[in-house]
């Protein structure tokens, strides 16, 4: 596997695609024609129009801004803006998804932050020797937060938890690797 193969691989695991965007597009353009496709095979039959004709809505638009009322202009405007950011934002962002490569020369290693995560506050807690539900890992962009709750009376070292964590990431190859922080609140918990 050369280089760029490598790349892209691990570029498409990291990155979530834009499908969500396009589905929503798609969705509106359809939904768009086929009520402008049911409102043109109405007056073709001679029919009523369901909401308004084709003649009325392109009387009305070509009419605007003093054909609407300025409350139907300002939420017009605003789902227009709502929508256009939406698009904007989807196009610009990164769109990370939420997982982490292992450094391996052979193949691209994918894992996801939830697992890695479990990982984590399984090490902090064996080293800091307290209960599951006393250990809170977050994981962001370039940080992993543990967040520690000690055992009353026992008092938790921090820094030997961050430096268990450390060994952790630095075990699993996780690259880049990301900074440590670890927080021990200042009341414990009754004993494990």
């Amino acid at each position: 596997m050369t280089g760029a193969e490598r790349e892209l691989i691990q570029h498409r695991e990291l990155y979530s695609a834009r499908s969500a965007a396009a589905v929503v597009a798609a969705s509106l353009v359809v939904a768009a024609s086929i009520y402008l496709l049911f409102e043109v095979v109405l007056k073709a039959l001679g029919q009523e129009p369901w909401v308004r004709s084709p003649d009325e809505w392109w009387a009305w638009s070509a009419g605007l801004p003093s054909a609407a009322e300025p409350v139907v202009l300002a939420l017009l405007g605003l789902a227009t803006l709502g929508l256009g950011l939406y698009f904007l934002l989807a196009g610009l962002l990164p769109g990370r998804r939420r997982r982490r490569t292992i450094a391996d020369p052979r193949a691209v290693v994918v894992v996801d932050d939830p697992v890695l995560a479990a990982a984590l506050a399984r090490r902090a807690r064996t080293e800091a020797g307290v209960g599951p539900e006393q250990v809170l890992v977050h994981l962001y962009a370039k940080a992993v937060e543990v967040q520690l709750i000690p055992t009353s009376g026992i008092p938790a070292n921090a820094e030997a938890v961050r430096a268990a964590v450390e060994q952790e990431l630095e075990r699993n190859r996780i690259e880049p690797r990301p900074d440590v922080q670890v927080r021990v609140a200042e009341s414990g918990v009754v004993g494990q």
